[in-house]
């Protein structure tokens, strides 16, 4: 995976773990001298001794072990204070350094985020948002899930993935996950009111550039919300979910192949888009003008032509291609890298 605030400085101080042993090494030498003391001062068994060592410094209130001399008392009070005193200071640095080492690591993750351009961001990381992780993760694709759950910012920390661990729905949030840069935002909030104002966040920030954003609904009513907000594509899981038990139950051998050149872990082959760019090998050419299916050893399956936005599956191989029209190519991922070095790639 190639995934790529707070105010701190770059690195955690280097003398936390020094820190930590002073910590551990001065209550050691507290419970000695406590222990000591009272086996000097009262004569106590070591056990007794430790024993009342412990309760003063832990203040729990449990009476004397054994009646104390005037002196005992002298030193049980001395006890008390220097021992509260370290440990209060211990208390204080110890939350200080998980404080300090929690703002180094999304210092980190920020530093990860901001060297990543034509990511996907990812609003929501629930049982939907981890699967389309996952797949786009598979694809070799750059991904920021954000997310404003501590268990789910775990997990993404134990999988590996850049994330914002914050509410979605502020604009302050998505300029950290790099929106300005990113190629596409799914939005998979568990709300669609959340999924719509975050869609209108995003194409208020854009102001006009280009982004492609694709949302989940729940509630068909809010498809025209969605696509009012700025969504290109609005996806009902529920109605997805039907048509394909459907296609299952009246065609299962297609839908079985379907199911092999979609799926990330099938096929050796992908179903993928190539745009025709400006002055390239297939501009103003066609398919059987630079023989397509020998040299490139791919399947073209549908042409979206720029100028009408009309589809064309199963193209005729005289159709003369145009700089911005979208080749739906069937083939390996290397081979679909050579089509777009050699043949699609602006010259």
């Amino acid at each position: 995976m190639r995934v790529r605030s707070v105010r701190f400085s770059k690195r955690p101080r280097s003398g936390a773990g020094h820190e930590i042993a002073l910590g551990t090494l001065a209550i050691a030498v507290l419970f000695g001298v406590g222990t000591a003391g009272y086996m000097l001062i009262e004569g106590w068994a070591p056990m007794d001794a430790l024993y009342m060592t412990f309760i003063t410094l832990a203040t729990i209130g449990f009476s004397e072990v054994q009646p104390l001399s005037a002196l005992g008392r002298l030193f049980t009070i001395g006890l008390g204070v220097v021992g509260i005193g370290t440990f209060a200071t211990i208390a204080t640095r110890v939350v200080q350094l998980l404080v300090l080492n929690d703002a180094f690591r999304q210092r980190a993750m920020q530093r990860r985020i901001d060297r990543l351009s034509d990511h996907y961001i990812i609003a929501g990381y629930g049982r939907l948002g981890q699967r389309i992780a996952r797949d786009l993760a598979a694809a070799g694709r750059d991904i920021v899930v954000v997310d404003r759950r501590d268990d789910r910012a775990a997990q993404l920390a134990d999988a590996g993935y850049a994330y914002v661990q914050d509410e979605a729905e502020e604009e302050a949030t998505l300029r950290a996950a790099g929106l300005e840069r990113a190629a596409g935002l799914v939005l998979v909030l568990p709300q669609d009111a959340a999924n719509v104002f975050v869609a209108l966040s995003a194409r208020e920030i854009m102001d006009g550039r280009d982004l492609f954003i694709v949302a989940r609904t729940n509630e068909q009513t809010s498809i025209n919300k969605l696509l009012r907000a700025g969504a290109d594509k609005v996806i009902s899981p529920l109605e997805i979910g039907a048509d394909r038990i459907a296609q299952t139950i009246l065609r299962p051998r297609v839908d079985r192949f379907m199911e092999q050149v979609l799926g990330v872990d099938a096929l050796d082959f992908d179903l993928e888009e190539v745009t025709v760019g400006a002055g390239s090998l297939l501009d103003g050419r066609s398919l059987a003008a630079v023989d397509f299916r020998r040299h490139f050893d791919a399947v073209v399956v549908g042409v979206l032509r720029s100028a009408t936005g009309e589809w064309r599956f199963n193209p005729d191989a005289q159709l003369a291609l145009a700089a911005g029209d979208a080749l739906i190519v069937l083939a390996t991922p290397e081979q679909i890298r050579t089509i777009r070095a050699e043949a699609a790639a602006s010259r």
